[in-house]
């Protein structure tokens, strides 16, 4: 079959016409695609965005791709966590049978209270050595906040600050208040307010700077001292408060059942509620 002499293009021959008909509706469908509308959407001369790594997403508090002593030092922080929670029942217990003791396997200020309270009655002999093993005890993690700010800066605070509008605002309180107080801060942060200071300015310490073995020193004086003043707050309360301990010793073992209980509650049901 040969092309019309006035269409030399050999447009009206049926076959060209049919892959002309193809062409054109494989162009539509192509320029309909979702990628193609994307592309278009795209203003000329703008670039995409690469997509994000998973250790850039928010909730991090890193800024660059961590390394093994990010992932170990977000380890010791998830590990203080599920420690705190087991020793519950045990702090629990040890309050109501043995209070030296409980000073000295955790540094409990409300052990070292009781401690004082019996140490007036003659019932704490040695009570010197439970308290400084007690503080040995009490500042056994705290290194782990000082590292954190050393890897991260505000990192952490970060993170923690964004777990909801309330905690923002008290963490923002918290960093205000603990950058007026320079190293006084570490003497501050044992004061029983319902603010998350002691964390807070564990980790800015790391942040500027301050030496780890600097930052010890000061720990163990300052937890020295907040223990001494509630063996002395326990000492002067003297006999009333021994009796109440040993009323509180008569149900010592329910409430470290209780405790044992909320603590496979928390740790069964919150892993739930994230997902709802």
């Amino acid at each position: 079959m040969h092309p019309h002499p006035e269409d030399p293009t050999g447009a009206t021959d049926p076959v060209v016409a049919a892959a002309n008909r193809a062409l054109a509706k494989a162009q539509a469908e192509a320029a309909s695609s979702p990628a193609a509308a994307a592309q278009a959407a795209v203003p000329p001369g703008a670039t995409e965005e690469p997509e994000k790594e998973w250790w850039q997403e928010e909730g991090m508090p890193w800024k660059q791709k961590p390394t093994r002593s990010d992932f170990a030092c977000m380890a010791w922080i998830a590990f203080m966590g599920l420690f705190g929670l087991a020793m519950l029942p045990l702090r629990g217990w040890l309050l109501g049978l043995n209070p030296p003791l409980l000073v000295a396997l955790t540094g409990s200020r409300s052990g070292a209270a009781a401690m004082g309270a019996l140490a007036s009655q003659g019932l704490a002999d040695n009570w010197v050595w439970y308290l400084l093993a007690g503080t040995v005890m009490s500042i056994k993690f705290d290194w782990v906040f000082w590292w954190a700010g050393k890897l991260w800066g505000r990192g952490m605070i970060e993170v923690w600050a964004g777990r909801s509008p309330r905690a923002a605002k008290n963490y923002a309180r918290a960093e205000r208040l603990a950058g007026k107080l320079g190293w006084v801060g570490m003497f501050v942060a044992y004061v029983p307010i319902p603010l998350p200071l002691m964390q807070v300015i564990f980790v800015l310490f790391g942040a500027s700077k301050m030496s780890l073995k600097k930052f010890l020193v000061l720990d163990f004086i300052a937890s020295t001292v907040w223990l001494l003043f509630y063996v002395g707050l326990g000492w002067v309360v003297g006999e009333p408060a021994v009796e109440l301990l040993k009323q509180y010793a008569k149900i010592a073992n329910y409430v470290a059942i209780g405790l044992i209980i909320f603590v496979v509650a928390t740790t069964m049901f919150a892993p739930r509620r994230k997902r709802a």
